[in-house]
């Protein structure tokens, strides 16, 4: 019995041991990959985007590997607390509803939210104007939130989708009167593309904190404090060495950091 007791807790010493040095030679992510030009996935398979390059980047300067896994948007928060994953790279905002149940790195960007409709629609991002008419969100994002808090009550239809691009198809075939997601996004990935033609943004883009709060950033387990001072590491000296603002320049022609 002390035989296979000793064995048994060997076993489980070297599963543990195994565990942890996979934990300091990589980093799984999840990524949802349908949000260009943040994530997005090429038809071979491979990822590409703002935030894959980020994740490289901090993994580069933390001398590991990247491993990215893709989750659905909505379902992120629980895949992290089931350690389906390490931590959340997928333009993921750090809201103080969100701050309840996971941590949160440094930020890695900002940005306004913005709304999208027909040309001359004349619509605003506003709960006067959009009453009665229904606007696309994709679910688990902080515009959901907030729209679903804001505008719902004054009697705007706001849907939830799995993807930005159902968003979009709805949205072309006049199943949606608008559809809010963050600016840059709406613009790189649909305004400035063939199928966004006929569209553009419906007033001024919106800044309310309840949107933006810190920006955007790595979510962490609660109470991973040892990666998230890694994580914080990294983005700090790829800020300091001018890495951040290369990539930046590869997708954006303003400063997508913020002040």
């Amino acid at each position: 019995m002390f035989r296979l007791n000793t064995l048994f807790a060997s076993a489980l010493l070297g599963l543990s041991i195994a565990a942890s040095a996979q934990a300091d030679t990589e980093i799984r992510f999840g990524v949802d990959p349908s949000y260009p030009p943040f994530e997005v996935k090429q038809p071979d398979g491979s990822l590409s985007g703002f935030d894959i390059d980020l994740g490289n980047a901090i993994c580069a300067e933390l001398k590991v590997r990247c491993v990215w896994v893709e989750q659905p948007f909505d379902g992120m928060i629980p895949a992290l607390k089931a350690k389906k994953f390490d931590a959340i790279l997928s333009a993921f905002s750090a809201t103080e509803v969100r701050r309840k149940q996971v941590d949160f790195s440094h930020r890695l960007y900002n940005g306004p939210s913005a709304l999208i409709a027909k040309e001359h629609s004349n619509l605003l991002p506003t709960a006067e104007s959009l009453k009665g008419k229904t606007v696309g969100v994709m679910q688990g994002s902080a515009q959901e939130t907030f729209a679903k808090s804001v505008w719902s009550p004054h009697d705007v239809n706001i849907l939830s989708y799995q993807s930005q691009d159902q968003i979009y198809i709805d949205l072309i075939n006049g199943r949606l009167d608008a559809a809010f997601q963050p600016a840059v996004q709406g613009d790189l990935g649909f305004l400035q593309k063939p199928q966004g033609k006929g569209f553009s943004f419906a007033g001024e883009p919106l800044t309310d904190k309840r949107l933006t709060d810190d920006g955007v950033a790595i979510g962490i387990r609660k109470g991973d404090d040892p990666l998230r001072e890694k994580l914080n590491t990294a983005i700090a000296s790829i800020r300091a060495s001018g890495e951040y603002d290369k990539l930046a320049s590869k997708y954006f022609n303003f400063d997508i950091y913020g002040k």
